[in-house]
């Protein structure tokens, strides 16, 4: 059986008006429309003439006069035993002068913390996914299937997944596991209301610079460092100082640190695998750091 495209959903053809001339001029007209504005696109499929007909309790024949129409234009294209689609040769695109006008207008209304969250997003780029990208696991430490069965365990034997607003900290169950592994593995004794599940690191360290930090605390943060941890430092809302320290083959320079700013309320620092350069901190700095 061959399988079906899936057919684009078009609002403004709801509102044709049967007793405001000939539909098929008007579906006409609002197809070219669609097209032009970027509604529709290069390669998008249509519905076929007789399943418009019938959501537009039309004649097939109406439809069939308007889509002839546009394929003699060169704005439709027809595959046979495939169906109708927007041409592949149309830029359907909005004018680059027009786009930038819409973006200038746009960034124009916004505040000036969500100026600051768009800088941000320019820093993000997605990444690749190759053999030893940065975040990307290997095959042998992503268990898409063993992971894939415990969920489907989970939900046929357990209580299954809520249906509503749950805890805010994160599911209570988790929790008690994650206080139960820090304590054998970590020797980090805290108990399960201590716990909060965020969506990842950019969300944890998000939170933490909005609650932890007073306006012009000084922060200490490793030079080189992750970009993502200075952005969100440089545009937390209590305005912290960042006090960038240099890093060597042992980690973070903690002397330096001290020298530079003695009373930083906090570090971030990533001992195990300094982010970008690799090496980890040495014990002696480890120790030097928490005492």
């Amino acid at each position: 059986m061959a399988r079906m495209a899936k057919v684009v959903e078009l609002p403004s053809i709801s509102k044709l008006n049967k007793q405001q001339g000939k539909v098929t001029a008007q579906l006409i007209q609002t197809l070219r429309e669609a097209v032009q504005q970027g509604d529709l696109k290069a390669g998008d499929p249509l519905p076929s003439s007789r399943e418009l007909a019938l959501s537009l309790s039309v004649s097939r024949g109406t439809i069939i006069e308007a889509y002839d129409q546009l394929l003699a234009e060169g704005v439709l294209e027809a595959h046979p035993r495939k169906g109708t689609f927007v041409a592949q040769s149309l830029i359907t695109t909005p004018h680059q002068q027009q786009k930038d006008m819409i973006n200038d207008a746009f960034k124009s209304n916004l505040t000036a913390a969500a100026q600051a969250y768009a800088e941000i997003l320019k820093e993000f780029k997605p990444l690749p996914h190759l053999p030893f990208a940065v975040s990307v696991p290997t095959g042998r430490t992503q268990p898409n299937d063993v992971w894939r069965k415990f969920c489907n365990r989970y939900r046929a034997r357990g209580e299954g997944l809520p249906s509503g607003y749950d805890d805010p900290q994160g599911v209570w169950s988790l929790r008690v596991a994650i206080a139960d592994y820090v304590r054998r593995s970590r020797s980090v004794h805290c108990q399960p209301e201590q716990i909060v599940i965020t969506n990842g690191i950019q969300q944890a360290l998000y939170i933490c610079s909005q609650i932890l930090f007073e306006p012009k605390d000084q922060v200490w943060l490793e030079d080189p460092a992750y970009r993502g941890t200075s952005a969100i430092l440089e545009n937390a809302v209590q305005k912290i100082q960042i006090v960038r320290v240099p890093v060597d083959e042992e980690g973070l320079q903690v002397n330096t640190a001290i020298n530079l700013a003695p009373h930083a309320r906090a570090a971030f620092v990533t001992p195990s695998h300094q982010y970008p350069m690799g090496m980890p901190m040495s014990l002696s700095r480890r120790h030097t750091l928490l005492a």
